[in-house]
Formats: structure tokens, sequence, C-alpha cells
């Protein structure tokens, strides 16, 4: 049976990227945390900086999502599921308000999102190099799909008190979208960025947390914080995945500054089908948690910290030695770079796990972006049968092709069609970032078994019923 609650909710968006939604998102977050409320954010689309960077304010794990990667009724699921016990719900956009899979469909856009949850729409807009004009922007995003709600506009990086002013005559007579203030430009506002995007909270929390305080000032400052508590939102959920009964799966999962992309619904995925997480770090621990029956190792900047990993060669030789004792391995994108032989940046090379036989190398432009959907080979370890949707970002590339080991995925990204999910025995390794709800569509787990958790098999048997 579904229960049914309503909580107050609302979508900060972006009418480009580079508006600022980021900061003034984590100044509401900030500003509402202040007020005594049990906070819940999301990130929409396939990011792990952002969700990072709520945390740090929080002190709580934010989720992803994404209409095309995890459908409709997957948003749905896994919006109720985290609003559980909160007061109020924060979710950041993707890019600009109508960007998303491509330029003929909605899906995978902060605007589907908002129709597909009911969730009205705060447009942030850089307003510092235009005025009256950004009149004709407000009404022309109303216009482009009325059935998405923009509640209210707020205009970001403004000047003198002048400029706010010609800002709030601009606004378009008759609009349903209102004006809820205007943020001055402030240099002193921002986080450093470099070649995946923001500096991760990982890497510093206390500089994320000092820039949110000033962001939340900035926010108290100007707009009405009430006005966005009043629209509520109503939530249902009714399916779960069953948890595993039985003993419980011991998965260590690569947690640290070199890696900490990772989806939180995955993880809570995995803990929900009978596994216990162990963090560890590849930096600085020279071997794994005790009895663990497998490794996850998520995405990162593992290039920036090369030399450490070449470092910590204890670590690296146990999870070689027992990846081909055949311990399961899954790997994606950062991961994928430290399971191979060696990270090359800069001209310099930088011993790996060894795992895989490639040598990455970092580019210095971007390499892939994109929504992939994958087709899923008899050679994959883990997931036997059916298509999964997931998502690519990287700047780095093998510096050859990878020879002697099997391809797990074919997979699509436009019209081209590639192979992908490097495997050696019961390690996976794989550029494409997938969601683990979709393949616990496909089979008992995300990792589906008998293969998985070899010898052990103790998520042998887990039921799986999600909508």
């Amino acid at each position: 049976m579904s229960k049914t609650r309503k909580i107050p909710a609302f979508i900060v968006a972006g009418a480009t990227s580079g508006s600022g939604k980021t900061l003034v998102t984590i100044g509401i977050l900030e500003a509402l945390k202040r007020r005594g409320l049990r906070v819940q954010a999301f990130k929409a689309g396939p990011d792990y900086i952002d969700p990072g960077l709520h945390r740090a304010v929080l002190g709580r794990p934010s989720y992803n999502l994404d209409t095309w990667m995890m459908g409709t009724e997957g948003v749905r699921e896994t919006f109720a599921r985290a609003v559980k016990g909160a007061d109020c719900a924060v979710i950041e956009g993707v890019m600009g308000l109508f960007d998303g899979r491509d330029g003929k469909s909605e899906e995978g856009s902060t605007a589907h999102l908002s129709k597909t949850l009911g969730v009205p729409v705060l447009l942030v807009a850089n307003a510092e190099k235009a005025a009256r004009s950004m009149g004709a922007v407000i009404k022309g995003f109303e216009a482009y799909d009325p059935g998405v709600d923009i509640r209210w506009a707020l205009f970001n990086r403004t000047g003198s008190q002048r400029h706010a002013e010609i800002l709030r005559d601009s606004m378009p007579r008759g609009s349903g979208i209102k004006l809820l203030g205007c943020i001055k430009r402030d240099d002193a506002l921002g986080i450093k960025e470099r070649h995946l995007g923001l500096v991760t909270a990982s890497e510093d929390p206390d500089i994320v947390r000092g820039v949110a305080k000033k962001a939340s000032d900035a926010i108290e400052a100007s707009i009405d914080l009430k006005k966005l508590l009043c629209p509520a939102v109503k939530v249902s959920c009714s399916a779960e995945i069953e948890a595993a009964k039985g003993g419980k799966a011991r998965i260590a999962v690569a947690m640290d500054e070199a890696f900490s992309f990772y989806y939180q619904e995955n993880l809570d995925i995995l803990e929900r089908l009978g596994a216990e997480i162990f963090p560890f770090s590849p930096l600085r621990d020279e071997t794994l948690p005790d009895g663990v029956d497998g490794l996850y190792i998520g995405g990162g900047y593992p290039e920036l910290h090369a030399p450490a990993l070449e470092a910590n060669r204890p670590l690296r030789d146990l999870i070689r030695g027992l990846a081909k004792k055949g311990l399961p391995v899954y790997a994606e994108c950062g991961g994928l770079m430290y399971l191979g032989k060696a990270i090359e940046r800069e001209g310099k090379k930088f011993a790996a796990a060894g795992v895989f036989p490639w040598t990455t190398r970092l580019l210095p432009r971007r390499k892939a972006l994109g929504y992939r959907e994958v087709s899923l080979t008899p050679e994959c370890p883990f997931i036997k049968r059916g298509r999964v949707r997931g998502h690519e970002f990287h700047y780095s590339e093998m510096a050859s092709g990878p020879k002697g080991v099997g391809m797990g995925y074919m997979a699509r990204g436009g019209p081209e069609i590639f192979p992908e999910g490097f495997s050696k025995g019961n390690a996976l390794a794989s550029y494409i970032h997938l969601p683990f709800r979709e393949t616990a569509r496909l089979s008992r787990g995300p990792f589906s078994v008998p293969r998985c958790y070899t010898g052990k098999n103790r998520l042998t048997g887990i039921k799986v019923n999600v909508c």
C-alpha cells in the first residue's frame, strides 16, 4: 500500500550553465538549515560534485534525479524515499532549464523533472551583462513550455541599485513568474573549478561550508525564503527493493579525495540488496577491510593523486592479487584508471593497480560527455541481459586499445556504437557510470550474482520488486 504526504519543494534552475544556480542552491540550503529545518537536497542529472557540496552543507546525502536514466517512475520513487523525515526538499537543476538529452526531447532536463514531480521552479538568470533585456529572457522561458511551473525569477550578479530597479521594471506584465529578488555581484562568492567542474567537497569541506555561509547571507538579504516554502507537492512511495535474506555481503568502497564520485542511491541499493558498505582509502590504507566479498571503485580525480596512489604499493598489490583470485571488482571512470597498469599525466607515468593491461593518460580537452545506453554481452561478469542507461564524462583516454580483455557492453552514444565494459575474470571496469536501480531491474542485484561474491554467494536469492 502506498503512503501519500505533502512536502514543500522547489527546483533551483538556471537560464544557462554559469547562471549561479549552485551557489544559490547551497546558500538556500544553509539558510533553511539555520531555521532548524531538516532539508533534503537533490541534483538533477548525472552529477557527482554538486551532491557532494549539498552534503557538506547539510550533513546528509543528496540524491540524483534523472528522467532519462531513471525513467519518470524511478524519479518519483527515489524522490519519495529520500524525503521521508524531511521538512522540505530543494532540487538543483542541470545546465539550463530546458537542456536535456538532445534538442528534440525534454528527457533528462530540469523542466521534465519539474513536470514529473509537480515541483515549481525558481529560475536563476545571470544579469551581469544585461538590463531590460532580461525581461525578454523571462518571457521567453515562460512561453517556451507553458507546462513548466516557473514560479519565480532571481537575477544574479547584479550591479548597482539602479541596475536592480531596471531589472525589476523589465519583468513582463501579466507574467505568472514573480521576481523573487536580485543578488549583488560578489567575486568572493565562488568555488574553484578545474577539468571536471568544481573542486569536490571531499577535498576541502571547510571551504565549501564557508562559501555556503556567505551565499546564505546574500540570500537572506535578497529574498523572502517563506515564499519558496509555500507550495507543497504530493509524494507517494509503494515500491521497494526487498532486503536480502541470510548473511550480508561485505563490499569495500573506495572513498577519499581521489575517489568520491558515487550516486548515493547506488550505495543505498547495495545495502537494501543485502550488502554492508566498508569505506577504504586507496591513498592511505595499505589493506582492505577484513573479509570483503566485493570491491567497488567509483570515479573521481585519481590523476591528481597519482603519485600517492603509486606510493601505496601494498594496496595495489593486494587488489591485483585478489582480482586474479576472482574477487568481484567493479570500477567506473576513475576506478578504471586506477585498475589499469599506469596513469599518465603531463608526460609522467605513475604505476596503478595493474588488474588490466592499459595505461590511461589525461588530456587537455574533454574526451567524452553524454548519455549512453549499453547492451550487455555474455562476457559481462555480473549482469547477464538487457539494456541499461548511463552517463559518460571524462578527460582521460586509454593510451592504446584494451587487449586481452572481454567486452561486457556494447554502448551507444548518438549514432555511434562502440565496445565498453572491459572485463577480466570477475573484474569489470568502464568509463560509463550506471545507476544500479536499472541493473536491479534486470537481475538479482546491481552486480548480479551468481558470479558476484564468488565462493559465498551471500546475495543469492534476492528478490527485486521495483516500480
